[in-house]
């Protein structure tokens, strides 16, 4: 996996997880899903890059 490729998904995951606080803490179930959908977008493609890597050795 590239490291920019970890990098993307690690923002990704921590904008995710922003979002879900904030929406915890204001009390918007809507926000708190977009943060629980961008975490689990972000896990998805570390498990993509993580197969496409074991597959090039």
């Amino acid at each position: 996996m590239g490291i920019v490729d970890k990098a993307k998904n690690a923002a990704e995951k921590v904008v995710g997880e922003v979002k879900e606080a904030v929406g915890d803490a204001t009390d918007n179930k809507d926000l708190q899903a977009e943060g629980k959908k961008d975490q689990t977008k972000a896990d998805v493609k570390n498990v993509g890059e993580d197969v496409k890597d074991v597959f090039k050795k």
